[in-house]
């Protein structure tokens, strides 16, 4: 039986890593309450995230690694899906959402535009 052709492949962006320990060229996200490190600047594009306690984001998040890929529109990749974080957009440069899929956890990723908290890069 042959592969499964898929019409569409997603651009993978990066992969998201908690970090308890502070980063070079940390960004502070207030709506997460946490620091994020840009990916675009890492040779495997990780992006490490170190969590204050007062997080509002679920355990599940903060405890997994998360897989990231662009994509043109939020709503066509979420259908059906456990919806982790809604959808919100993060320093006026990206809408992002975290779902469940496949036992792990997304992150679905639509640019607007600008660059990684106006560092560049994306």
């Amino acid at each position: 039986m042959g592969r499964r052709r898929f019409w569409h492949m997603l651009e993978f962006d990066h992969i998201g890593l908690t970090s308890l320990v502070p980063r070079p060229g940390e960004n502070w996200v207030e709506q997460s309450r946490c620091w994020v490190t840009n990916p675009h600047e890492h040779p495997e594009r990780i992006e490490f995230l170190r969590y204050r306690e007062d997080s509002p984001v679920p355990e599940v998040i903060r405890s997994n690694p998360h897989f990231a890929f662009r994509v043109d529109s939020l709503s066509e990749h979420i259908e059906g899906l456990e919806i982790i974080i809604p959808p919100f957009t993060v320093a006026g440069f990206a809408e992002v959402v975290f779902v469940r899929k496949y036992d792990a956890i997304f992150e679905y990723i639509v640019y607007l535009g600008g660059d990684w908290f106006g560092a560049g890069g994306s």
